[in-house]
C-alpha cells in the first residue's frame, strides 16, 4: 500500500468513526435506558418490608431539549416492575426561553409511576426556574406533583408503611432549610433521606444519621471518558459523580445518573431508573 492510499484510508476511517460516535452520543445512548438493581440494607427495617422494592427516578427535565416521550415510555416500562415505593429526586423541568413547558409536564405526569406503598418526591434546582430563584414556579410544580399523587417533601419528613422519609428542599433553591428537615430524624426508625444535590452530604447537619441518602443532580456528568472522571460535574465535591458511595458515620449515598438530560448527549453514562431491594442490616 502506497503512502497516499494509506493516508486516504486513514482519513476516511477516522471520519467514519467520528460520525458514528457523534450519532451514538446524540441518538442512541441518551435513549438507552438501564434499570439498575441494587440491595438496600436499612437499620430498623420492619420484617414485613424485607424484599420490598424502592424505585428511584431522578431528573426527568421535561422541556424542549429532548423528546420527552422518552420519559413517558420509560415510565410505562417502570410500571411493569410494580415497585412498592417510588421516590423522585428532583428536576422535573428544564426552562425553555425562560418558560416552563407546563403542558408537556402535565402530559408526563399523567403517566407517572406510583408505588404500591408510597410515592414521594423532592424538588431540584431547575424546579425553581431562572437562577433557581422563582419560588412561584417551585410551588406550581409541587402542586402539580401533589395532584398527580406524589407527596412532595419540602424540608420535612413523613413515615410511610414503616419507613421514615426525610426530604430536603433544593440546596441551591430559595427554600433550603436542612435543620428543619432533620427535625424528623429518629435513629430508632428505618430512615431514607432524599436530597437532590449530593453536596448536601458534606454539610454539618447530619447528626448521627447512619442510613441511605438518595440524590440526583449530576447526571453522572453525561459524558465520561473511560477510566476517567467526568470532565464536568455541577457539584463542589467532584467525588460525587454517580452510583453508590460510602460516607462517614455509616451513611450510604446513591447518586442517580438521571433519566432525562439537560442536553441530548450522553457517552458512557446511560440514563437510569434504580430499583433497590430492601433488606435488614
Amino acid at each position: 500500500m502506497n503512502r497516499r492510499k494509506y493516508i486516504k484510508q486513514t482519513f476516511w476511517g477516522i471520519t467514519g468513526l467520528g460520525l458514528f460516535s457523534g450519532l451514538y452520543t446524540w441518538q442512541i445512548e441518551p435513549f438507552w435506558l438501564e434499570f439498575v438493581k441494587l440491595k438496600m440494607p436499612i437499620n430498623n427495617l420492619p420484617d414485613e418490608l424485607i424484599g420490598k422494592t424502592l424505585m428511584q427516578i431522578s431528573d426527568i427535565h421535561i422541556g424542549d431539549r429532548f423528546d420527552y416521550h422518552f420519559i413517558i415510555d420509560s415510565f410505562k416500562k417502570a410500571k411493569e416492575l410494580e415497585p412498592d415505593f417510588v421516590v423522585y429526586t428532583g428536576d422535573y423541568v428544564s426552562l425553555s426561553n425562560d418558560e416552563v413547558q407546563y403542558d408537556k409536564l402535565q402530559e408526563t405526569l399523567k403517566n407517572i409511576v406510583h408505588g404500591r406503598l408510597g410515592t414521594l418526591g423532592i424538588l431540584g434546582n431547575h424546579d425553581y426556574g431562572k437562577n433557581w430563584s422563582q419560588i412561584s414556579i417551585a410551588n406550581n410544580i409541587a402542586d402539580k406533583l401533589e395532584q398527580s399523587g406524589i407527596k412532595v417533601l419540602r424540608n420535612e419528613s413523613v413515615e410511610l408503611n414503616g419507613i421514615n422519609f426525610i426530604g430536603f428542599d433544593d440546596y441551591w433553591g430559595r427554600n433550603f432549610n436542612p435543620e428543619k428537615a432533620m427535625n424528623g430524624f429518629d435513629k430508632t426508625k428505618a430512615n431514607i433521606a432524599l436530597c437532590h444535590n449530593p453536596d448536601v452530604c458534606d454539610l454539618d447537619i447530619w447528626r448521627d444519621y447512619n442510613s441511605w441518602i438518595l440524590s440526583g443532580h449530576t447526571h453522572g456528568g453525561q459524558v465520561k471518558p473511560p477510566f476517567l472522571r467526568p470532565p464536568m460535574l455541577p457539584v463542589k465535591n467532584k467525588k460525587y459523580s454517580a452510583g453508590q458511595i460510602e460516607l462517614s458515620n455509616g451513611r450510604t449515598l446513591y447518586i442517580s445518573r438521571a433519566l432525562g438530560h439537560l442536553w441530548q448527549v450522553r457517552f458512557n453514562v446511560r440514563p437510569e431508573i434504580t430499583i433497590f431491594e430492601l433488606q435488614q442490616t
